[in-house]
């Protein structure tokens, strides 16, 4: 029994000695601690580990009295400013000595496993004007130097459009730059690292941007489409070949169809469908053969609306046949467009034809236009507007009944002339019309009896 209370006497004393040799080391500590920063400690960049405020103010006095900046650049490019430079002061101001105040000299033992990296703002003054005159002289401005940044873009190849890679270019965004400057002086860091401090100036879409990619799908898309005009004598065909030449992609990845380029395309291919008042063989029932020209008989393309049109049916990715959209129409697309269906008036002879599906239906002598500018009947190849039964002609001094009116041009038209006793030779001359067509009553009557709407009338 007395064997074991000397054990456990042993055993207290022995804690005890040990706990008063801890807490002696732990009391050692906490005064070595009691005027030196902890370990681990970092103050505006310089090592504060165990160091007493004389000696922290003494290394960054030293630090800032050889201070220099430097500026990591694209390409390898470095450059530097130095603090003498600037004007770059040091001075604490009784801010270390705060720092250190504020600490709790027994939390040393906390603080090992607790790093501090400390940032006090106001250590180091610096001349603006001259910080501003070494950052606007920093060959980074240099503009023989600068490369412009440049958002990806596309190339057109037989296999379809690729995508240009971006050029990133080393143009420098001065504001952010400066600010970036001024703030690593202050926390005394030595060096700006320009990309990863986001101090350029980069292109807006790059070849990973979802705006691109969907612009290059859009692209091969168009390209993709196939349209094809088949006119009289030929066939023109619209694919990629001369799609992309009509396509544009602007700054924010949108495609533009160059209307103007279309235009000129078109006004090209209108001309095989186009006959709308152009000249044409005629051959006449005379048997001679000559050029008519002028008139509004014929095929008309609407350009514009055409383009439109057009547009539409390349964003749809189509193939197709397609016919251009008509403001004028004819009654067929064969190189002769006239047709064998026509009303044939010479002028000369002061004759009149008229042939349905190549049949002679009635011809005969009429009197035309007295040959004066404001009465002649005019040439060209004109289509019959409508025809009309018991119509009144008026016109300056005169209004006139007529039994069947046939107009081909404005208000002249073929129609009977109870009123002429004689048709033909030269009377046209002395009892021309107002430009009309005076007929026979029973000429007219079997060209009104037989005739459409629509017919071509040639008039030379």
């Amino acid at each position: 029994m007395e064997i074991q209370i000397i054990k456990r006497k042993k055993s207290v004393k022995t804690i005890i000695i040990s706990f008063s040799i801890l807490f002696a080391l732990y009391l050692s500590v906490s005064i070595y601690f009691n005027n030196r920063f902890y370990l681990g400690s970092v103050i505006n960049g310089v090592n504060a580990s165990g160091k007493t405020i004389d000696q922290v103010d003494k290394d960054l006095s030293s630090k800032y009295a050889t201070y220099t900046l430097e500026l990591k650049e694209r390409g390898g490019v470095n450059e530097q400013i130095k603090g003498a430079d600037i004007g770059l002061k040091y001075n604490s101001n009784g801010k270390i000595q705060v720092l250190e105040d504020n600490k709790n000299s027994f939390g040393w033992f906390y603080e090992i496993f607790n790093k501090k990296n400390y940032e006090i703002a106001g250590l180091v003054t610096y001349d603006e004007k001259l910080l501003k005159t070494h950052f606007d002289k920093l060959s980074a401005f240099d503009s023989k130097k600068i490369i412009e940044p440049q958002n990806a873009n596309f190339k057109y190849s037989d296999a379809g459009y690729v995508i240009v890679k971006e050029v990133l270019g080393n143009k420098i965004n001065s504001k952010q730059l400066y600010a970036n400057m001024v703030s690593t002086i202050l926390k005394g860091e030595t060096q700006v690292d320009l990309e990863t401090k986001n101090s350029y100036i980069n292109p807006k879409y790059t070849s990973t941007s979802k705006e691109v990619l969907n612009t290059k799908t859009l692209l091969n898309k168009y390209i993709s489409s196939n349209i094809s005009y088949t006119y009289a004598g030929g066939k023109s065909v619209i694919d990629k070949s001369v799609i992309n030449k009509w396509l544009k992609v602007d700054n924010n990845n949108a495609i533009i169809f160059d209307q103007d380029t279309i235009k000129t395309y078109l006004s090209e291919l209108d001309n095989h469908y186009e006959t709308y008042g152009k000249e044409r063989r005629f051959t006449t029932s005379l048997g001679t053969t000559l050029n008519v020209s002028g008139g509004d008989f014929g095929w008309k393309v609407e350009r514009a609306g055409e383009v439109g049109d057009l547009i539409v049916s390349i964003k749809n990715g189509k193939t197709i046949a397609k016919e251009p959209r008509y403001t004028e129409k004819g009654l067929n697309h064969d190189l002769n467009d006239i047709g064998n269906t026509y009303v044939e008036l010479n002028l000369t002879a002061q004759h009149l034809w008229f042939y349905k599906n190549g049949n002679l239906i009635t011809d005969g002598d009429v009197i035309t236009g007295k040959p004066t500018k404001d009465r002649i009947t005019p040439t060209g190849v004109y289509k019959l507007k409508y025809k009309a039964k018991n119509a009144t002609l008026k016109g300056e001094g005169y209004s006139t009944a007529v039994s069947v009116f046939m107009p081909f041009n404005g208000g002249i038209g073929i129609h009977d002339a109870t009123w002429q006793s004689k048709f033909g030779g030269q009377l046209y001359l002395t009892k021309g019309s107002h430009g009309c067509v005076n007929s026979p009553p029973a000429l007219a009557q079997k060209i009104y009896d037989n005739i459409d709407a629509g017919t071509p009338v040639v008039c030379y």
